[in-house]
């Protein structure tokens, strides 16, 4: 028996950041995994490796429909399929070998097994050959994630019929897929395969995509993608998924209850992920669940066991890396006696579609069902010079604010370079800053950035002036 200070039970973004946290406080610190590489869904299987693609295959799409316009001109432009994958495959081991080296660097013991709880303080941790170890920690951190969701009455065999995790494995190019949901896995799959000319399809249940984020910004997308050529089915209810061994085939209803159905190579499951609990031994401890299978915890982020803590996507909310890693940063400060705080409102959402969507604080649709008055700032990216020369002229900056003290409620923005204009959002909603001072600074001439500033200039009640 091995006793440590703090285990971190999961080695993705909200796991490897614990441990990392726990050793340079101090802590005598292991971390549980039970793949031999670290970082999680989000390194392995989620967050790097799509953005890899995305990144790939935006750059051959732009060679095919807008180099031209540019006075570039390619003859005989290839795809090589295996090459996008394996560029994708050497980002991922270059990450990974990056957590390699910082847990070397802070002397985190890593442990390879499964885990599983003996009572609130013990684990025990089977390994591939079956072999069994028991370890003991004052301070247990489950970190152990979300797996993909799946309809009641889909089986996902991982062959036709798959989810993000294997779409990222696939072998050769699809000529066509069913994306069974419009969520932001959804969006960004279909993106990856339509650009590289796969047919795609995506089936939503919901009237609009993105439906978590503002509805503006769902719109928007929807309209940008079906011009793309991707055909979007909105308000659709799956009831049976057929895989036909070379193919597949979708049913589905619309809301006047008739029947329809779409056939393709692969059916993409994006309908949503699950905490992660499955051989835990949570019955062995006083952890709660509640009814969705999320792991109970209090505003500390502590179970119903003093010595186990939880985070990420195995409490709920919002399933995001850079949440689960607040919540890291969190959970170990607090251990340590420190007063760290996490304001949730001010945690962005990013989706890697392009033009990319970037979300933080309060939707209008949230506004208005507390009653809230509220004014609102929207400007288009069409109206910005940098957007024209770079023809990204597509979206716009959408500012939520108090008319009362002008204090900024909200920023959506669909456009170019949404995900890293959001940082100035989340600062100006974390710190309480007005929409009149963040119109009044100096933004760069000629930015994507400019496009906040006229929205910050209409929400605070002065009009814009032409960029």
């Amino acid at each position: 028996m091995k006793q440590f200070d703090i285990i971190v039970i999961g080695s993705g973004p909200g796991g490897y950041v614990a441990a990392i946290r726990a050793a340079q406080l101090g802590y005598n610190t292991a971390i549980i995994e039970k793949y031999a590489t670290l970082g999680g869904t989000c390194t392995n299987v989620g967050c790097i490796p799509t953005k890899a693609l995305l990144d790939s295959t935006h750059h051959y799409y732009d060679a095919i429909h807008h180099f031209s316009a540019h006075g570039i001109s390619i003859d005989s432009l290839q795809l090589n399929f295996e090459q996008l994958y394996n560029r994708k495959d050497g980002v991922v081991q270059k990450t990974t070998q990056g957590l390699d080296y910082l847990m070397n660097k802070n002397n985190i013991t890593r442990i390879l097994g499964t885990a599983s709880f003996k009572d609130n303080n013990t684990l025990e941790v089977v390994n591939s050959d079956q072999e069994k170890s028991i370890y003991t920690a004052d301070k247990i951190i489950i970190a152990t994630g979300s797996k993909p969701a799946s309809l009641p009455n889909v089986t996902i065999n991982k062959e036709r019929i798959i989810t993000s995790t294997e779409a990222l494995a696939l072998k050769e190019q699809p000529k066509s897929m069913t994306i069974i949901g419009g969520g932001v896995i959804g969006v960004e799959m279909a993106s990856i395969f339509h650009r590289i000319g796969t047919k795609v399809t995506i089936v939503e249940y919901a009237d609009n995509l993105i439906n978590t984020m503002d509805n503006d910004l769902g719109k928007s997308l929807y309209k940008i993608l079906k011009k793309q050529g991707i055909d979007i089915q909105l308000g659709k209810s799956v009831y049976q998924v057929d895989n036909l061994d070379t193919s597949t085939e979708v049913y589905y209803k619309d809301k006047a209850g008739e029947s329809h159905s779409v056939t393709a190579d692969y059916v993409l499951m994006a309908v949503g992920r699950k905490a992660f609990t499955t051989g835990l031994g949570l019955e062995n401890t006083d952890v709660l669940l509640d009814t969705r299978g999320n792991i109970l915890v209090d505003e500390m982020l502590k179970t119903n066991a003093p010595s186990i803590y939880a985070i990420g996507d195995v409490i709920g909310g919002v399933m995001l890396a850079h949440k689960a890693e607040e919540e890291a940063v969190y959970v170990v400060e607090r251990i340590n006696g420190q007063k760290p705080h996490i304001n949730y409102n001010a945690i962005p959402g990013v989706v890697y579609t392009w033009p990319e969507v970037a979300s933080v604080g309060k939707t209008e649709e949230q506004l208005k069902a507390e009653n809230a008055n509220y004014n609102i700032g929207k400007f288009p990216f069409s109206a910005n010079a940098r957007a024209r020369a770079g023809m990204d002229t597509d979206g716009f900056v959408k500012v939520l604010t108090d008319p009362k003290y002008g204090e900024v409620l909200g920023v959506h923005i669909i456009g170019a370079r949404a995900a890293d204009l959001i940082a100035q959002a989340v600062v100006g909603l974390e710190y309480e800053v007005t929409a009149s001072d963040l119109a009044s600074i100096s933004y760069a001439h000629p930015t994507y950035s400019e496009v906040l500033k006229e929205a910050y200039t209409i929400a605070s009640g002065k009009p814009s002036v032409n960029i």
